[in-house]
């Protein structure tokens, strides 16, 4: 952060490309930014350009002009100047002398060579970025001199192993705890701290050669004592130096769009946007006598577009692009050797049969998009009706290319509805550009809803504030998926996302799915009938045993939980249990009162022990606290080490204290300096970003003095945060691909596209990689051989108010040949033929056994099946949804 804020930027061209590369890097914090462009503002600018509106366009304004207090917006801290000189061949250069990164876009290539020779050739060198984009294809070139070193090329944390064993031999070598793999490579070093036995190797550090994944020789140890336990080693970062060439073409695989590229660089005319027409498409390039041959079609496809934008590929691309800006400032992070090319051939693949009139341009803002999809799947787009769940960073990147794209027009009956309870709060400025200082503390749905219709006032926005779970199934039920085309999850955690994919499926509705964690992203496509979902894949994280957070704390992240845990405990839960207890009484007397008769309360002991500690001055609240110290830092680790010593050993004769269980050490209490009574508390709900409410204060402190107990290296405020306020480290650039990816393969599912062209994409922007696979295709289960489901199947059953479940299981058997062993409502067993009572269930009706609101038309059932063979298993079914009447299926259908 401290290298960008001195480091100046030139960006050059201000069309879909440059607008993303400049609000990646104004977000990101540099010093200064200048902008430069020649261009006025045109209709065409309004579907590529999020930051050009129509009154720039009507007034001929120059797109720099229009674009610049805009960007200058997004960041008081950036400088953001305007250049609007002409940039040619006859240019004086010396200029650029005051930059310390030059990049370039919408720029003749022999002017890119010029530039770049320019930059290369200074001491230090300028680093230099050349940036292309024609249609479907675009490109990325990096320059960054002869020797460009890299403090951390991966930016992973260093994260610490404990170990089990270390040889006393030449070489030693190093075993990692319980199969634990260290991820190292030969050529690494490690650093060693804690190490009982063979202390000489604490503080130092050692080269590693790989022997397994779970163990690493380190050179002579034999000369040591023997290693007794414990220890934790750390992975060392070495810098690492690139080397570049000036204008260096690396050949890669695919020869054929990388020389169709350079040809449209030369030959494109960008101002007039007219196509390149080659004359002869079989054999259109030699290169030093070889001839490369080439897909006839493929070069028109790829020709007709030339002349318009896709502006989801340019925001993929301007992330990529943004994230080599901040390489090229900071040293931080692989950079790129030194060409990147990506392109959108499998949207557009499918189009080549639709006449020529189809993309001509009409003057609308949609032109751009026109001339690379028709006129037909811009027409799906407009209408389309959409459900986008959060509205973060990927939401707000989400919904301007709703607004570049056109998505849910008004005029057209379409519709984009999007959903968010949060608030905007501050650490959301420097990714989620859609907000503003002054909107601190607004609602992110709605506040995003009207910057999106400043982009594109076409749109129709209907903006929500509730939370998409279980409890507003009611508000989001089928018949609202029911309207859907699709839906889109814009969500920073897993619960929601099982959820959304769920109500996805069993609406049969195609889902998009994306997300980011500092420089990595991922997206994945589901299709009904054609993908699997979510779920299908999930695996649950791992959670911190329970005894690990009471007692045997090994490691800062464990010392942090726990403290995050006693504050939803004091602050939250038992005042909230507190409340509850008095919302079903009338008051003490009455408590006590009924106490005295003998009756059992429920939560009155609780309550009582509440109140009787309940401080009511601020004297009373240092008492408590005091008395809290002890408990938790003191009394504790005398009760542990009271029940194991430090000499304590089990069965097999090794220490009860060795890693990676810590022994406590008791702490002594050391001074540092430093309303009206009602039967209600007030809960607090855990609030990070308010440095003025006490909360970070609490978790910091109580895990800083848990992890000295313990002998355990304490974190900083901004670690501390990062953990406990559960962040998942979220930058600008990665956020602006991932949406970007995403929003192209919706042109896909809106196009109805086979399997073969969806695309799952993972990247990592540090390292960098971009990795884009092949959606994994729907599995279908075998119940019989004339009989199987997917995960997008669903069975249904009508019945009427005297059904009973002897009439639905016969139902089944009859409508699908199958003979029901079990039937399942969510977590209730209605039918289980081997538990007591059950056989008598027979003859209850539906209604009864379920109960349901007067206003549920359904429910859906879990039904397993007898196999063919004994012995086996019971095979579960496809859901079988239930209708408790032939006018509650008509009425849900219609």
């Amino acid at each position: 952060m401290h290298q960008m804020a001195q480091s100046s930027v030139f960006l050059s061209g201000m069309g879909a490309l440059g607008v993303e590369i400049a609000k990646n890097i104004v977000l990101a914090g540099v010093k200064a930014v200048t902008l430069h462009d020649s261009r006025q503002c045109e209709v065409w600018d309004l579907g590529t350009n999020f930051f050009i509106r129509e009154e720039d366009v009507h007034s001929q304004k120059k797109r720099v002009e229009a674009v610049h207090s805009r960007v200058a917006e997004l960041n008081p801290y950036v400088q953001v100047s305007v250049s609007t000189v002409a940039l040619d061949d006859s240019t004086d250069l010396s200029f650029l002398l005051n930059y310390q990164c030059v990049v370039l876009t919408e720029t003749r290539l022999t002017l890119q060579k010029r530039i770049n020779h320019f930059c290369h050739s200074q001491q230090p060198p300028i680093k230099f970025i050349g940036c292309d984009m024609f249609g479907i294809c675009s490109r990325v070139f990096c320059d960054f001199g002869d020797s460009f070193e890299v403090s951390d090329p991966t930016g992973e944390e260093s994260k610490e192993l404990f170990i089990q064993n270390i040889t006393q031999d030449n070489p030693g070598v190093v075993t990692c705890m319980d199969n634990h793999t260290h991820g190292l490579q030969t050529g690494q070093s490690v650093c060693f701290r804690e190490i009982n036995g063979m202390s000489e190797l604490n503080g130092i550090t050692r080269q590693v050669t790989v022997v397994s994944p779970y163990s690493f020789a380190i050179g002579d140890t034999s000369s040591f004592p023997p290693y007794l336990h414990g220890g934790i080693f750390r992975m060392i970062k070495i810098p690492k130096t690139y080397s570049f060439v000036c204008g260096h073409l690396k050949i890669m695989a695919n020869l054929l769009r990388i020389f169709t590229f350079k040809a449209f660089s030369a030959k494109c005319n960008i101002k007039q946007r007219q196509p390149f027409q080659p004359q002869n498409t079989s054999v259109l390039f030699t290169k030093q006598s070889v001839q490369v041959c080439v897909n006839p079609s493929l070069v028109r496809c790829v020709s007709r577009c030339a002349r318009g934008c896709l502006s989801p590929l340019a925001a993929a691309v301007g992330g990529i692009a943004s994230q080599e800006v901040l390489k090229a400032l900071t040293g931080k992070f692989t950079p790129l050797q030194q060409w990147f090319y990506l392109d959108a051939l499998e949207v557009v693949q499918p189009l080549q049969s639709l006449p020529a009139e189809e993309f001509a341009p009409r003057g609308d803002r949609y032109d751009a998009l026109r001339a690379c999809i028709g006129e037909p799947l811009c027409s799906d787009l407009h209408k389309l009706h959409i459900f986008m769940v959060g509205c973060g960073a990927i939401g707000c990147e989400m919904l301007k290319n709703f607004a570049l794209l056109g998505v849910g027009l008004a005029r057209c009956s379409g519709e984009v509805c999007v959903t968010d309870p949060d608030l905007i709060e501050k650490s959301n400025l420097n990714r989620q550009f859609l907000f503003r200082p002054h909107h601190i503390q607004k609602p992110k749905s709605l506040t995003a809803a009207q910057a999106t219709l400043e982009i594109n006032s076409e749109l129709q926005i209907a903006a929500q504030l509730n939370k998409v779970c279980p409890a507003t199934e009611d508000m989001y039920n089928d018949a609202f998926y029911s309207r859907l085309n699709l839906v889109v999850t814009a969500l920073d955690n897993v619960e929601a996302r099982r959820y959304v994919d769920s109500r996805s499926v069993s609406n049969q509705k195609a889902l998009l799915d994306s997300g980011t964690m500092g420089t990595k992203g991922h997206t994945e496509i589901i299709v009904p009938y054609l993908t699997e979902s979510y779920n299908s894949h999930f695996l649950d994280p791992e959670e911190i045993p329970f005894c690990t957070l009471k007692s045997f704390p090994a490691v800062i992240e464990h010392t942090i939980q726990w403290a995050r845990d006693k504050f939803e405990s004091a602050f939250s839960h038992k005042p909230s249990m507190f409340n509850t207890f008095w919302q079903n009484h009338l008051s003490a007397e009455d408590v006590l009162q009924r106490m005295n008769l003998g009756e059992s309360m429920e939560g009155g002991f609780q309550v009582i022990k509440l109140l009787s500690r309940r401080p009511t001055h601020w004297e009373h609240c240092l008492a408590l606290a005091r008395l809290k110290f002890d408990k938790y830092f003191k009394r504790k680790a005398l009760q542990l080490l009271h029940s194991f010593p430090l000499d304590t050993r089990l069965k097999d004769g090794s220490l009860f204290w060795q890693s990676p269980k810590r022994p406590p050490s008791p702490l002594e209490f050391d001074m540092l300096l430093f309303s009206t009574e009602n039967l209600r508390m007030t809960p607090l709900i855990f609030e990070k970003d308010d440095d003025s409410n006490g909360h970070m204060d609490f978790v910091e402190t109580a895990s800083a003095l848990r992890a000295r107990m313990y002998s355990i290296e304490a974190a900083d405020r901004l670690q501390t945060k990062r953990i406990a306020g559960k962040i998942i480290p979220a930058i600008a650039t990665a956020t602006a691909a991932v949406a970007g990816l995403v929003a192209l393969e919706m042109i896909k599912v809106v196009g109805g596209y086979g399997f073969e062209s969806f695309k799952n994409c993972f990247f990592n922007l540090a390292i960098p990689v971009v990795v884009l696979t092949e959606t994994a295709h729907v599995k279908r289960i075998q119940i019989r051989d004339d009989i199987s489901f997917s995960i997008w199947d669903q069975w249904s059953i009508t019945g009427h108010e005297d059904f009973t479940l002897s009439d639905f299981i016969n139902a089944v058997r009859e409508k699908y040949g199958i003979e029901p062993t079990m039937v399942v409502h969510g977590v209730k067993m209605l039918y289980v033929p081997v538990m007591p009572g059950h056989s008598k269930r027979l003859k209850l009706t539906m209604q009864k056994l379920i109960k349901p609101s007067a206003e549920r038309k359904y429910v859906d059932l879990t039904v397993s099946f007898a196999p063919e063979a004994d012995g086996d298993e019971d095979l579960p079914g496809p859901p079988v949804r239930y209708y408790f009447s032939h006018e509650a299926e008509s009425s849900e259908r219609a």
